[in-house]
């Protein structure tokens, strides 16, 4: 992860990430995810099917809703905001 403030940062998940790294979670805060690239990557919100992950896509995810991501190929690039 890259900070770029106080609650902005850019994070890049791997395409040898191993799937247990990838697990369901909550976070503390609620958070907007903006897409940079990565293809075939997908996220899955709780009692919801995996979306897509396409860049330009701006995901909301509410503070304490489980979700996980799901490895695509080649690299997950991603700007996180929360609040």
């Amino acid at each position: 992860d890259v900070s770029i403030g106080e609650n902005k940062r850019y994070r890049m998940f791997q395409s040898e990430i191993d799937d247990s790294e990838l697990m369901w979670h909550q976070d503390e805060w609620d958070r907007k995810i903006l897409v940079l690239g990565g293809k075939g990557w997908k996220i899955q919100m709780d009692d919801k099917i995996p979306m897509t992950l396409n860049e330009g896509d701006i995901i909301f995810i509410p503070k304490g809703e489980y979700h996980r991501v799901i490895k695509g190929d080649g690299n997950l690039k991603i700007k996180i905001l929360e609040y």
